[in-house]
């Protein structure tokens, strides 16, 4: 039997499954008054396995999914939207499969849609330039402060005052 949930929050940790990879012990010593251990080792171990099934589906679709959480009655995969969930759907025998060939007791394969997290931009050199209004707030900002350092700064950012020229 399988079963399929669309859901837009995941709860990617779920307990129940076989014990997660060991930690390095200073990494232990560090998180064992916390309370993470736990929780890091089996985001690891997840982290481990995820690439493991996901080599079982095609690479197209392999790219628009991840493993979110393996128990001992479910396999749990994030897709990135309705139509990668309908064609995960589609090689749920090939993962449950690799789940088994990786000695997982998972019989049931849940498909969640959780959006990709949104990419930063990364930044291009170029910022837009200051408008005179904010050039000209900087500069009382830089005349009603005390400290010399952050006065500097703040002349620095507002840059030359109007009608200074470069050459005159």
């Amino acid at each position: 039997m399988m079963t399929f949930i669309m859901s837009d929050r995941s709860k990617p940790f779920v307990r129940g499954s076989a014990p997660p990879a060991r930690l390095p012990p200073e990494a232990l010593d560090a998180l064992s008054g916390t309370g993470l251990a736990s929780v890091v080792e089996r985001a690891r171990w997840l982290g481990k396995l995820d690439p493991v099934l996901r080599q079982s589906l095609p690479a197209t679709l392999a790219d628009q999914c991840r493993l979110a959480n393996v128990d001992d009655k479910n396999l749990v995969f994030l897709v990135s939207g309705p139509v990668w969930k309908a064609k995960l759907r589609l090689h749920a025998d090939a993962l449950l499969g690799a789940a088994a060939a990786a000695g997982l007791k998972a019989r049931t394969l849940v498909v969640k849609v959780a959006p990709p997290e949104p990419a930063i931009p990364a930044g291009t050199g170029h910022s837009k330039p200051l408008s005179e209004a904010v050039r000209d707030s900087l500069r009382a900002t830089a005349l009603s402060v005390s400290d010399p350092g952050l006065r500097a700064q703040l002349l620095r950012l507002a840059g030359p005052p109007r009608g200074d020229t470069d050459g005159a």
